[in-house]
């Protein structure tokens, strides 16, 4: 998992993403900020060469792990809802340019 900045506030809190970079640094940051809950969500690349993320979170109350923990769950359930809607697509794309094919062969 993450790294994390220890400090006496659980509400505030760093997570550093080791072999990451801004697909999922973005991606997390915008759904944890959709959360009511969050005050700021901010991340950072330390330097270019680097392949780890450094993800801010502050809250108005709740620990900032199970933001975290939150905001993983909610990508992973929006990825896994744009996969199966993409899957369909393909398969309906598919079964007209074959049902297209068999009218032309007609």
């Amino acid at each position: 998992m993450a790294g994390t900045e220890l400090t006496g506030d659980n509400t505030c809190l760093t997570f550093v993403l080791h072999n990451e970079d801004h697909t999922l640094g973005n991606a997390l940051r915008y759904m944890i900020m959709k959360n009511p809950d969050v005050e700021f969500c901010g991340y950072s690349i330390p330097h270019p060469s680097e392949k780890k993320v450094n993800l801010r979170i502050q809250t108005k109350g709740l620990p900032a792990v199970d933001v975290f923990k939150k905001g993983l769950s909610d990508l992973t359930a929006l990825s896994e809802h744009v996969l199966e809607t993409f899957e369909i697509s393909v398969q309906n794309f598919k079964a007209q340019q074959q049902e297209e094919e068999s009218m032309e062969v007609q």
